[in-house]
């Protein structure tokens, strides 16, 4: 049974409400001491919390406010060791939610503690430590308390980066260089703190930089015309010349990214901060190690590094070069292209034929290690007149074609000298360069290498046949192959061309002869020596124009005193002539001596 107080005093119990026993001075006390315990918080505002307990998947903070806040035990993973007692700052979202709950937030609080600190960073210039979260298109994305910004690629560090995988999950020192509030876009900066401290050692090395100076550096960054090395916070330039004594390439042929090495300082501009170094002037040139023995006839062997138009250059050792003129690879007289004879990266035999040491100049021969084919004592007998060859055709002009017959042998065919029926105006109408043709030596000059040649000289002279074949008068069947002007080319047998002047090509109803046609014509003049047949069409059936014609032959020429006797048998000769050509019309089958040419001829051209 419960215990009564005996000295309760029942007078001041009101029944009017809950409480109202108090007295003014006792409710002011009571509210002073509950107004200790709590604070006014409003929302959206970072506040510091108590742990008062923890749940699986919950903390329960006490901020001083009438209720507790629960924060997600998900926000406070990295603290693992976590515990009741502990403060922490916190987010408040919501003073009460739809059930009564006080929302906290430790996330949020970070991040606007973060923005906090990124503008502060950014108005004081102050330096920010982040972790590298990930690769990203032109840089990295850094966390900086929650805050994703971007590192460009170029402001990780003074070199170039070529790997940026090897940052990710890094911690870095970084300066906020500018901020998009609108995109919540922050770009910050390493590059900026490593300048600061390389500012120091750069002002160093210029201050105490001279030329010839020994400086250790790594390469940074390479390119075709040389490599840019760092010494320590300042940029040279080794130019690709100054690498090695020998040609290269490409300096990856000799040298590689991020290789320390000794240079030299070759020259130094002050005002433009430019410094240009060298690498080879570390070591002797190689022109003073050449052995004393070399000189002017010494055979060497060597590998081509550089072909130009005028010749190649041979490098016998590293750094020592000569050049082969194009004039001295080949006794031929047609090479014009070093191209056609020598490739770079060829390795070659040459014979030294000057030598200059102190001005580190050398030429070159190849020819000359074998023997001059117009000075070989069996020469003059091998081509001697009326001997017969078979060359390669080098080149055509338009007084004729260079055939050449051995290597530094060549020899001109004339025009006129290739063949006896046919007019060739261009060596082209009958061959072209690369073919290979027969000929006969003609002349022989070995003082001043001349060779004259000859190709139709192969087969004797048909002229001498024709002439008894195409006597004036006869008459032949004949095309027109060519008209103008002056006159028409007419085809005649056997491939021999002759030629009608423009009044002979009247036909017998008044018409004129044209391009195609196949008609009889009358010989009016025969040249042996000059290859020339003159006829006409009218001459067939116009016995006056035969006349005419041969009237305008022989008053062309005017015989002396002497051979008038020889004139006066010519003209008996014709008039002989034309009292039988009507009655014969000779054809060339008809004649034996003909017929043995045409078969002559056509096994020829078999």
């Amino acid at each position: 049974m419960a215990e009564l107080v005996d000295n309760f005093d029942w007078d001041n119990v009101d029944a009017s409400g809950f409480g109202g026993n108090y007295t003014s001075e006792q409710r002011a006390e009571m509210e002073e001491m509950y107004s200790g315990t709590l604070t006014t918080v409003q929302e959206e505002e970072v506040v510091t919390g108590t742990v008062v307990g923890m749940t699986d998947r919950d903390v329960i903070l006490n901020i001083g406010f009438k209720s507790d806040g629960l924060v997600p035990l998900s926000e406070f993973r990295d603290l693992p060791d976590l515990k009741a007692g502990d403060t922490v700052e916190v987010f408040i979202e919501e003073q009460e939610n739809a059930n009564g709950q006080l929302i906290l937030s430790r996330k949020k609080a970070k991040i606007k503690q973060a923005w906090k600190a990124i503008y502060d960073a950014l108005e004081n210039d102050s330096v920010l430590e982040g972790v590298v979260k990930r690769r990203t298109k032109g840089g990295l994305i850094m966390d900086l308390d929650g805050v994703e910004a971007f590192l460009p690629g170029s402001q990780i560090d003074v070199k170039p980066i070529r790997d940026f995988d090897i940052y990710v999950g890094r911690r870095m020192e970084v300066k906020v260089v500018k901020i998009n509030a609108a995109f919540d876009n922050v770009v910050v900066s390493h590059k900026v703190l490593i300048e600061k401290d390389l500012e120091k050692q750069r002002e160093a090395i210029l201050n105490n930089l001279e030329k010839g100076q020994i400086l250790e550096g790594v390469i940074k960054n390479m390119t075709n015309f040389g490599v840019f090395i760092d010494l320590g916070g300042v940029d040279g330039l080794l130019h690709i010349t100054d690498i090695s004594w020998g040609r290269i390439a490409h300096p990856s042929e000799v040298l590689q990214l991020d290789q320390k090495l000794n240079i030299v300082v070759l020259d130094f501009d002050e005002a433009k901060k430019r410094i240009s170094l060298g690498l080879k002037q570390l070591t002797p040139h190689p022109w003073d190690s050449l052995p004393e023995d070399m000189g002017v006839g010494t055979k060497v062997k060597g590998r081509i590094v550089n072909v130009a138009d005028y010749g190649a250059f041979m490098e016998i050792i590293p750094g020592v070069e000569g050049l082969i003129h194009v004039s001295e690879m080949s006794w031929s007289q047609h090479l014009r292209n070093p191209q056609d004879f020598i490739k770079q990266g060829d390795v070659v035999e040459a014979q030294i034929l000057t030598l200059d040491r102190e001005d580190r100049k050398m030429s070159l021969g190849i020819k000359q290690l074998s023997e001059d084919p117009w000075t070989r004592g069996d020469f003059s007998e091998k081509y001697a007149i009326g001997t017969n060859h078979n060359g390669l055709v080098r080149n055509l002009t338009n007084f004729g074609l260079f055939v050449e017959l051995e290597e530094g042998v060549d020899g001109l065919v004339h025009v006129s000298d290739l063949s006896w029926t046919k007019k060739i105006k261009h060596p082209s109408e009958m061959v072209k360069v690369g073919d290979r043709l027969d000929v006969v030596v003609l002349e022989l000059d070995v003082s001043n290498r001349r060779l004259a040649l000859g190709h139709k000289q192969l087969e004797e002279n048909p002229w001498d046949t024709f002439q008894t074949v195409f006597t004036p008068g006869s008459v032949h069947t004949a095309t027109i192959i060519d008209k103008n002007d002056r006159g028409a080319v007419l085809e005649l047998p056997y491939g021999i061309e002759g030629f009608a002047y423009p009044k002979s090509l009247q036909k017998e109803d008044g018409s004129m002869a044209e391009n195609g046609e196949s008609l009889e014509f009358r010989v009016i003049e025969f040249s042996k020596d000059d290859r020339r047949v003159v006829l006409s069409h009218q001459a067939v059936y116009n016995k006056q124009a035969e006349e005419e014609g041969r009237a305008a032959k022989f008053a062309k020429k005017k015989p002396s005193a002497g051979a008038a006797g020889a004139a006066s048998q010519g003209e008996g000769k014709l008039s002989d002539m034309k009292k039988t050509t009507p009655a014969e019309k000779s054809t060339l089958g008809d004649l034996d001596a003909l017929s043995a040419l045409r078969d002559k001829m056509m096994d020829n051209e078999s």
